[in-house]
Order: C-alpha cells, then structure tokens, then sequence
C-alpha cells in the first residue's frame, strides 16, 4: 500500500512539472514581441513618458508589468504624507538645483541590477501646448548600460500641471505606446523630442 502511494505522488508530481513547463511554454509562444527573456513576459531598461500631472505616474505602473523605480524631483519626493510611499517603491529623488547626477548613479546601478526606471524627460509638468526641450538623463543611462528606451505619450488628462487635481479629477486619460528606441541611433533624440512635443502620430495604445 505504501509502495503504491509512493509510487502516485511521483506520477503526480511530474504530471505537475509537465504541466507547469507545457504553461511557460504557451507563455512563451503567446508573447509576440522579444524582450530577451525566455520566460518571462516584461519590458526590461527605461520608460518615459511625457509630464502633465500627478496621475502620470499612476499610468505608467498599470500599463507596465514589472515594478518600476522613478526618478522623482526631491521637492515632490519630500512632500508631506508623500515620502513613505516613494521609498517603499524605491523611487529615486532628484536633487535638480545641486546634484542630479546622484540620481543618475542610482539609477544606472539599478539598472546595471536589472531593474526597470521610468522617468520623465521633460524634468516637470507642461501645461497644454508648452515645448520643452528634454534633458539627456535617458539617453545617458541607456549609452551606459547598453539598454533600449521605452517611450510613451500620455493624453486626455485631467488637471494638467497639478499633482492632486490630476489624480483626483476625471479623466479620459489615454497612454500610447511607440517602439523601442536605440541610443546608438542619433536621430532618436529628435524623434523623442517630436513626440513629447506632441507633434507625432499615433502609436499603440
């Protein structure tokens, strides 16, 4: 009786192996697009976006499938009520008047560490129909750590230039996503810069 016991639980643990490889498997051949993974379903290196108010961070994360660590400006990340939630998600203040290559360290371990940054190139909040040339920060990590940008245009936000309106008002927001960027490539910096200025069509929502 023992023996045929034994005997079940291995035939039942295989049948689980097996089925658990046969799930990864369609996982696999399911995902269209190489990330470079073999199992698993994610977007490695950097995400940015355009700025516009406090719910854009918030997008970000739900259209992302793995934990993202922001580069957040200091006052922002020191704002009252505020702070214990950017350390707990590891968020990465940015001290803009003095020191932001301390950021920039930060994030290039983290991603040297195979975590995943988002940051807005834009260095704050546009208002509507306001251009601002983008700061080089991504393209710098990226040269560094041989990592491909993912960027993404926001719209049909409530709020605009307000961290609490833009969270708390209704929106019909809408973020789209465009291809990958390589950095090696010198006209991507323009294409960046076209894009946030609002100026490109219509990617992939």
């Amino acid at each position: 009786m023992y023996e045929l016991f034994t005997v079940a639980t291995v035939i039942i643990i295989i049948a689980l192996l097996w089925l658990l490889v046969r799930a990864f498997r369609a996982v696999a051949a399911a995902q269209k697009t190489d990330w470079g993974k073999t199992w698993l379903n994610y977007i490695d290196g950097l995400n940015v976006a355009n700025h516009l108010s406090g719910l854009d961070g918030l997008l970000v994360i739900a259209a992302t499938r793995r934990p993202l660590r922001f580069l957040i400006a200091r006052e922002d990340y020191e704002r009252f009520g505020l702070t214990w939630l950017f350390r707990a998600t590891g968020s990465i203040p940015v001290d803009r008047s003095r020191h932001p290559e301390i950021a920039l360290r930060a994030a290039l371990r983290a991603l040297e560490a195979g975590e995943v940054i988002a940051l807005f190139p834009q260095g704050r909040m546009i208002l509507p129909g306001e251009t601002r040339k983008l700061k080089r920060g991504a393209f710098w990590l990226a040269q560094k750590t041989n990592t491909p940008i993912y960027p993404a245009f926001m719209s049909g936000i409530a709020g605009v230039g307000h961290i609490f309106r833009g969270i708390l008002w209704r929106s019909h927001a809408k973020l789209v996503s465009y291809p990958p960027l390589d950095w090696r490539n010198e006209n991507n910096a323009e294409y960046l810069q076209t894009l946030f200025d609002g100026k490109m069509g219509v990617g992939k929502e």
